[in-house]
């Protein structure tokens, strides 16, 4: 648990069994919201969380997914069964999943297989009659001083928002502007942040164009879904850009086999970086590398992604 701005937390919901690999974010007002849910091994770090500010899941009115994969959202039908004053906010595209999960379920043992269980086990569907789904721009009031827009950004899923506070300056971008890792760019003196392409719907133009239109807003805070936060938007967008030259590089040299474009990518952001210690956080990122390799390859023979001539 910590604070990150005024009235704004951020819950390590152990996702992977692996800290500060998913995050959950309370924002108080009058009407208690948290942003993602995490799979359902989150829900244990979720209720101490907000026991540790003095809440309990009676007092829980929304619930926020930026998208509907299982590791934001994979809890959201467990957490609900006990939040009984919750109501549930999705992207339109993403609402019928998390009320019958089984196509969610599905997709994810095929990327995860005999990992599955152990991972995102059990996905419970989501009621019905508490569930919302917000167009574009859209806005939920938590507070006469708070309140939350629903942003369209598609490019990592077509389900997908990001969430601007009014409160804060904050958007929350869950998989949006990628997977940033807030320990390693600490002790690399610079932000590491890569995007995330993961299948089955990566579409690079709708990513850039997300990525543009956040720019545009100039969040005084970003919050990714995975891990924590950043101040420095320029940063971020630089490390973005600069990392997703990478992926397009790698791809143009590999773009039949997931498990040979996942190696190269992963040993070409190592040196992109100048990273050398393979600690936890680095173990994280060839994990990453590995699903965004079966995305990007996805999308390169769906026409989403172009290879660099």
């Amino acid at each position: 648990m910590m604070k990150i701005a005024d009235k704004t937390y951020l819950i390590d919901g152990l996702d992977l069994g692996l800290e500060q690999r998913t995050g959950i974010y309370v924002l108080e007002g009058d009407e208690l919201t948290i942003i993602e849910t995490g799979p359902s091994c989150s829900y244990e770090p979720i209720v101490k969380g907000l026991k540790e500010l003095g809440y309990t899941l009676d007092d829980l009115l929304h619930i926020i997914v930026t998208h509907v994969h299982l590791d934001h959202a994979g809890g959201a039908g467990q957490l609900m069964h006990h939040a009984k004053n919750a109501t549930l906010h999705v992207h339109p595209k993403g609402a019928k999943h998390l009320n019958d999960p089984t196509k969610l379920i599905q997709g994810a043992k095929v990327v995860y297989g005999d990992k599955f269980d152990d991972l995102f086990a059990p996905v419970l569907p989501c009621p019905v009659e508490h569930t919302v789904s917000h167009e574009d721009e859209s806005v939920l009031q938590i507070a006469a001083d708070r309140k939350l827009t629903f942003l369209h950004t598609p490019g990592h899923a077509l389900h997908h928002f990001s969430i601007q506070d009014e409160l804060t300056g904050a958007i929350f971008t869950g998989d949006t502007l990628g997977i940033y890792y807030g320990r390693l760019s600490q002790k690399m003196g610079t932000c590491i942040a890569i995007p995330s392409t993961s299948p089955s719907q990566f579409d690079e133009q709708s990513m850039l164009t997300s990525w543009e239109r956040i720019k545009s807003l100039n969040p005084a805070i970003i919050g990714f879904g995975h891990f924590g936060v950043s101040t420095d938007q320029k940063e971020v967008f630089q490390s973005l850009h600069s990392s997703y030259d990478v992926f397009k590089t790698v791809l143009s040299q590999e773009h039949v086999d997931p498990t040979r474009l996942s190696h190269l990518l992963f040993e070409a952001l190592l040196e992109h970086f100048s990273i050398e210690d393979h600690d936890d956080d680095v173990q994280m990122m060839k994990m990453d590398c590995e699903v965004s390799a079966l995305g990007l390859i996805d999308a390169y023979h769906k026409g989403r992604i172009g290879l660099v001539s």
